[in-house]
């Protein structure tokens, strides 16, 4: 039996026997750190001279988009990161301008700092970043047996609580309703949608507007932290216009909205999967894999292939072995793949891709009182922790 929040984010099975540890996680920022692994390919066109500026970004106590959006406000230093990382942790990661330069700054404040690194002659990517390294404590546990957890490479590569929104699952929510162009419940989710988990005086301000004639009275009142719901209930009291209001957010969020819908249909995907019996550790003749090299391939009996599965955009196809279940929840949903095609806010459309079924752990050690250990890009280590802690309430644990 899974907690509730695993459930409303799609997460239906452990796919692992371990017993389970209990613990706790995240007491301090400085207790979960994350570091950015970047190709050697990628390094080694770093020079001195002009170009994309690189920079190595730390910060711990802020988001990543909301540190990039602050620096931009202040310093005027247009940023793109390739992976996004969470507040409650102390993170490292890279982000490269937009724009050649050839005078790159360095500064620091209370929660960031941004360290030049030199430049490369194009901007680096996603696919530059090839996985992310952690330090992890965990406490109240008995690390004798945290070292009898050998299942590393059967762990499910589910998308983590973080890309649901943690304590306020919503966000896929908002990604169906802005999909079937229902802007006026997109908006309504946003401003009104409580979780038990969420701080009390959010709670609060998200029943008031639960009324829309409470909206012009409530605009003042909405704390620093709702800082996207202020902007988009000012469009709302100015405009009263749900798809104006659902645009003045950054567009980056709203892409964000959707893919968390995605996210939702595959955590749904490989759990039905997994519960109805299919192999999701080895890949089968017909199924798409990624190589070593993070390459989409067919299967070709490689050992180094690991098994994907499809992320439903617009130009999903269902030839593939996950389709019954993939269509299910579609169906379930009331979404088609062809959904993703937004007519109506087509700068948010979603072609769709692949994700690996499995995570790919490496150099697991333990050094009491912290984890160590390695995963690929896109891998969310609190579904890897997920699987060692088995945690009762995932956000009293930290999650």
């Amino acid at each position: 039996m899974v907690p509730k929040l695993d459930s409303e984010i799609g997460i239906f099975v452990y796919s692992t026997k371990f017993k389970g540890i209990g613990g706790k996680i995240k007491s301090s920022v400085e207790d979960f750190f994350v570091s950015e692994i970047l190709d050697e390919k990628a390094l080694s066109k770093l020079s001195k001279t002009e170009g994309y500026a690189v920079y190595k970004l730390k910060k711990h106590g802020i988001d990543t988009n909301h540190a990039l959006s602050e620096i931009y406000k202040i310093h005027g230093v247009r940023l793109k990161a390739l992976g996004l990382k969470d507040a409650n942790a102390t993170t490292e990661q890279f982000v490269c301008s937009m724009n050649t330069s050839t005078n790159a700054v360095n500064f620091s404040t209370n929660r960031y700092s941004l360290e030049s690194l030199g430049y490369v002659p194009k901007p680096l990517t996603k696919k530059d970043m090839i996985g992310n390294h952690f330090k992890i404590k965990i406490e109240d546990v008995s690390f004798a047996e945290i070292s009898k957890f050998k299942e590393h490479e059967q762990v499910l590569n589910f998308f983590g609580y973080q890309r649901f929104g943690s304590k306020r699952p919503v966000s896929h929510l908002i990604g169906k309703a802005i999909l079937q162009n229902d802007f006026e419940r997109a908006v309504s989710l946003l401003l009104s949608f409580s979780s038990e988990d969420d701080l009390p005086e959010n709670t609060k301000i998200r029943r008031m507007l639960e009324d829309k004639s409470n909206y012009s009275k409530i605009l003042n009142e909405i704390p620093p932290q709702m800082d996207i719901e202020r902007v988009v209930l000012s469009e709302m009291v100015e405009h009263n216009d749900p798809l104006r209001a659902m645009r003045s957010m950054p567009l980056t969020i709203r892409r964000f909205f959707v893919q968390a819908f995605q996210s939702y249909v595959f955590n749904c995907t490989i759990s039905s999967a997994f519960e109805y019996g299919e192999e999701l550790f080895l890949p089968k003749p017909g199924d798409v894999c990624y190589d070593k090299k993070s390459m989409l391939r067919r299967f070709e009996n490689d050992p180094s292939q690991r098994l994907a599965v499809p992320i439903v955009g617009y130009s999903y196809s269902k030839k593939n072995r996950f389709d019954y279940h993939i269509s299910k929840v579609l169906e379930t949903e009331h979404v088609h793949a062809k959904d993703f095609f937004s007519k109506i806010m087509q700068e948010v459309s979603d072609e769709g891709g692949f994700r690996q079924t499995t995570i790919k752990c490496d150099d697991f050690s333990i050094s009491e009182p912290k984890l160590s250990f390695t995963l690929s890009r896109g891998s969310y280590a609190t579904v890897f922790l997920r699987e060692i802690m088995k945690p009762q309430d995932p956000i009293k644990a930290g999650f």
